[in-house]
This record gives C-alpha cells, structure tokens and sequence, in this order.
C-alpha cells in the first residue's frame, strides 16, 4: 500500500513488469529445439511444461545450472533432475537476445513521465548476468541509475538485502522509494518487509486500485 509522503525514486521487476518473452518462452525453446533436430516440439505444450516446472521450482537461485534443470524438465518431465539438455547453451544464450522479449506498450511511455517529474529510477529484479547487457540491448537501460540483479548479488527477492542494496545504491530511505512488480510474494511482500513502499502490477486486473494496478499508466504517482 503506498503510504503519504515524497516519494524520491521508484524501482521496477523486470520480468512480467517491463518485458516479457515473445512469442512465449514455448516458442523459443521450440525454435531452438528444431534447430537441434527435435521436430515434434509443440510450444504451448512446451509453455505448459515450463510453467509446471516453474511452480515446482524450489530454492531457485538463477545460475545456469538451476536454468538447465528448469529446461531439462520442460523437455524430459521432473524426473529430469540434474540433466541439463544438448542445446541448453544455445537456448541460455537466445534468452540473451532481445528480439525473443518484447517491452509492454506503457513502459516507456511510464518511465518518461516519472523521470520528467524528477523521480529517480532504478531495477531490483531476480535475474542473472545476461539481464544488464539485454536492458542495453532494449535502450531501457537509459532510464535507470541503479540496476540490482539478484545473480550478481548471491541475494533473490523476497530476501531483504537485495531491497537493503538497492536502498543503499540510492542513498534514501525506504519509505521514499516505490517498488512496482508482479509478484506478490517476490515484489510487494518483499519490498514492504525491507521498508519500502510497494504497488502490484496485475495486468489482468478488472480495474486499477491504489495496492494492483493494470498498467504502469495507472501508477498513483503519476495521478
């Protein structure tokens, strides 16, 4: 809930929040996996896979290894455990690539205006080390002054030190920074337990309210 007074900065999830996967994540492992000579790769069962694998996920800690399981048992089912596919390297560096995620509409439309208004910018977001060179890749890395990338620092939100770190980077206070995401538990449990304010993005959402909003447009701040 954002709570009254100044706030000085706002800090972004990335994924889910500003990009996505485009087509989908079943798309680009199908395409990668044809061109390793699986034929009969279908992406929305593949999409179905990697989201059961994704719900299964435990102590997940974004390194390579952890995203070979995750492929592993999109392709092989969750007894996969410990394998990693042939073409894993090949589709760890695709993800790298920005033409396989697209920026939603009102991102930069959103950053523009905060930043027009003298807010500072910044991104809290649990990803690995391919996440600083794909923001440059989408001209998105101009709006921030701090990026905090869990891999970097061995800490994955929700934990309170990747908040902690990003509050330092800032030199503020929790209370004068925002921090908008998609997760409940990752993005506004977190923040909130680290003493920052919080807002959910749930572009699902019937309607915009002042805890979920349905698009980065819909941001108090900018009201």
């Amino acid at each position: 809930m954002i709570r009254s007074g100044r706030i000085q900065a706002v800090t972004f999830d990335v994924g889910g929040t500003l990009i996505d996967p485009w087509p989908s994540v079943g798309d680009v492992y199908a395409e990668v996996a044809k061109q390793h000579g699986l034929r009969e790769t279908d992406p929305q069962v593949l999409n179905r896979r990697f989201a059961e694998a994704w719900r299964a996920k435990t102590n997940f800690d974004y390194s390579r290894r952890a995203w070979a399981e995750i492929v592993a048992q999109t392709f092989y089912g969750p007894s996969a455990v410990g394998e990693e596919t042939a073409f894993f390297a090949d589709l760890y560096d695709r993800f790298a690539e920005p033409d396989v995620v697209r920026i939603y509409d009102d991102v930069v439309p959103a950053l523009d205006k905060l930043r027009a208004r003298g807010l500072r910018l910044g991104v809290i977001s649990n990803w690995d080390e391919r996440l600083r060179p794909l923001l440059h890749a989408l001209d998105l890395d101009r709006f921030f002054e701090v990026v905090v990338v869990s891999g970097e620092l061995g800490q994955h939100k929700p934990a309170p030190p990747i908040f902690e770190h990003a509050l330092q980077q800032l030199r503020l206070s929790g209370d004068a920074v925002l921090h908008v995401g998609d997760s409940v538990l990752e993005d506004v449990m977190g923040a909130e337990q680290s003493g920052l304010r919080a807002v959910r993005l749930d572009r699902n959402a019937s309607s915009s309210t002042p805890e979920i909003i349905r698009s980065l447009a819909d941001l108090p701040i900018l009201e």
